[in-house]
């Protein structure tokens, strides 16, 4: 039988080494933050503990993004490595549709769908790392690393794009708060979630606000 806690020790490893030099945004301690924020929300919902714990740890261990936007190397990446610890076929498949369906680009996909109460609780966790301080420098951290500038008052957000659109996008990191950061706090699952992405949120409102004052030199 498979010892669960050396399984977890083991994924670990993998993922540590898997996204050794990955982008600051989309590291091991991004991996890490989502995990013991899964942790802590699973503390209030029924869910599969060990589910909980697998999914955040493999959630981005080849995000699409980084790889031409393929999205099948991540499950399948997983999928390979759960194998080798002799986990249950149901677990694996449920772990894959966790990697498939946790992005929020997967958002744009109304015809595909896959709900369970873990993804809930990971996409909560994944999402909460997204606002908040952490999430306004890992979103400025992505914006250097494409080269995009902070801010231009002439490129207005586009809040009615497609996948593709949004996969695409060179905007000014600014308009990713309203493309996407800033309507997280509707889209939590879990009671707990909803809860810490209000604060999480309020911050980045006080932030874009004080952004605005200092640019437009106003006190």
């Amino acid at each position: 039988t498979m010892n669960k806690k050396q399984v977890i020790k083991n994924t670990i490893s993998f993922v540590k080494e898997a996204l050794d030099g990955a982008e600051g945004g989309h590291d091991w301690f991004h991996i890490e933050r989502v995990y013991k924020n899964a942790v802590l929300i699973s503390g209030n919902e029924k869910v599969d503990r060990f589910i909980v714990q697998l999914g955040a740890l493999l959630h981005d261990i080849a995000d699409a993004k980084f790889y031409d936007g393929d999205e099948s190397i991540g499950p399948k990446k997983a999928t390979e490595f759960l194998k080798k610890q002799h986990i249950g076929e149901d677990i694996i498949i449920h772990i894959e549709n966790i990697i498939m369906f946790i992005s929020y680009k997967s958002s744009f996909d109304t015809k595909e769908k896959f709900n369970s109460p873990e993804l809930d609780v990971i996409q909560d966790a994944d999402r909460l790392d997204a606002i908040g301080a952490i999430g306004i420098a890992r979103c400025f951290n992505y914006g250097g690393f494409k080269n995009r500038s902070l801010y231009d008052p002439e490129i207005k957000p586009n809040l009615e794009m497609t996948k593709e659109e949004y996969k695409n996008s060179t905007a000014p990191t600014i308009n990713h708060f309203y493309e996407k950061l800033l309507l997280l706090k509707d889209q939590m699952n879990t009671k707990t979630g909803q809860l810490l992405a209000t604060e999480r949120h309020a911050y980045m409102e006080g932030f874009l606000q004080q952004f605005y004052e200092e640019w437009n030199g106003v006190r």
